[in-house]
């Protein structure tokens, strides 16, 4: 095949550049301006249940100024999901926080709220103090078992920053994720749903939260004619011109998500009956991930081969994917925080893929991909 698939490439509307123009053309190319509040609104109507949004630089800004306004400090901790990209944990550390590690269930891959509930009870024993925050994912887009985290959190009255920057569309239950804890996380990088080049956004609680959070995403600056500063603030805010890309994106949201859903489709019919070869989907009706990847496991017993051995060989084919995160309680920068573990996480690691999914992803390259995955395979 001469073109390369790749996982999931940026896919314009055609409508951004209108918008970017009309930046260029009234001088709104600095943070802040009519794009970021538009972009903001249409957020803010997608996701729903009457939620605010703050349009930021990045999804990673988001959860730190998540932190911030939970007053995570120096000396706190704050239960993480360990399988998921080091942004989620990494704002933590940037608060002289401690990230503490929960492993993945096997219906969502994502935290174990058995594991949740031990670890808070472990961690008031061993430290006098509840965990200040709990921050859940939504790996791959596949909503977590958010209504027990959430449950588990009220009892402990410990507040949920749910991150949600891979699953924007997503639902549990018919609702958005993201919108079911105190604060939620969005990501617009390069390859997600939507992009706006790079970018992200706090979904908050209400208007008064939404003020606040521009507050520390504007360097803190007090209401005086000249600058006075009483807290630390943070250059985080989105600036004009991204956000018109994002409005342009915003356009074309539903088609991407109903895109990714139909490559999963194929993928899951293709792949029925492959011994071998497990493509992760909805647990069940409650559950409705917007696949941002389509991701498999690959059993080396019964395929003769493993995932690294597939990743290689689909390189040379002009098929790009990645192996599954890393677990955060193996990765060396977090060798001594606490963990409490179950073995799901590392096995997943040990044994899977993302395999492409994105809108210039066609009904022919997802015929290619199963192809060659079966020609990786012996049998």
């Amino acid at each position: 095949m001469d073109k390369r698939i790749y996982l999931c490439l940026a896919h314009m509307s055609g409508k951004e550049q209108g918008f970017i123009k009309e930046a260029f053309d009234t001088n709104w190319v600095v943070p802040l301006g009519p794009n970021v509040n538009a972009f903001e609104d249409e957020l803010k109507h997608f996701v729903g249940q009457d939620k605010e949004v703050v349009a930021l630089s990045a999804g990673t800004a988001a959860i730190h100024l998540g932190l911030i306004q939970l007053g995570v400090g120096a000396g706190d901790e704050v239960i993480c999901q360990s399988f998921t990209f080091c942004a989620s944990a990494n704002p933590v550390a940037y608060q002289g926080a401690k990230p503490v590690f929960i492993d993945s269930e096997e219906d969502t891959w994502n935290m174990d709220p058995v594991l949740l509930e031990e670890a808070i009870k472990d961690r008031i024993a061993k430290t006098g103090k509840k965990p200040k925050a709990i921050l859940p994912v939504h790996l791959y887009g596949m909503p977590a078992r958010i209504d027990e985290i959430c449950a588990i959190a009220a009892k402990y009255e410990i507040p949920v920053l749910e991150d949600a920057a891979e699953a924007l569309g997503s639902e549990f239950n018919g609702r958005k994720c993201g919108t079911f804890g105190t604060f939620g996380v969005l990501s617009f990088n390069g390859n997600k749903m939507i992009t706006t080049s790079g970018g992200g956004a706090l979904i908050v609680p209400d208007e008064s939260t939404k003020k606040q959070t521009m507050f520390y995403a504007t360097q803190a600056r007090e209401p005086f004619p000249h600058y006075q500063h009483e807290k630390i603030g943070y250059n985080y805010r989105m600036s004009n011109i991204c956000a018109g890309i994002g409005r342009g994106q915003m356009t074309v949201l539903d088609e991407h998500i109903a895109h990714h859903r139909h490559v999963h489709a194929l993928y899951e019919n293709a792949f029925e009956g492959v011994d071998g070869i497990t493509l992760k989907s909805n647990p069940d009706g409650r559950f409705n991930a917007n696949y941002w990847l389509s991701t498999i496991l690959i059993d080396p017993v019964k395929t003769g081969t493993n995932y690294d051995e597939v990743r290689r060989k689909l390189d040379e084919q002009g098929i790009e994917t990645r192996p599954l995160w890393k677990p955060m309680h193996l990765q060396p920068v977090y060798a001594t925080n606490p963990c409490y573990v179950n073995g799901v996480s590392e096995r997943l690691f040990n044994m899977g893929l993302c395999i492409p999914a994105g809108p210039w992803v066609t009904d022919e390259d997802v015929a290619y991909i199963v192809e060659q995955i079966k020609a990786c395979c012996k049998g």
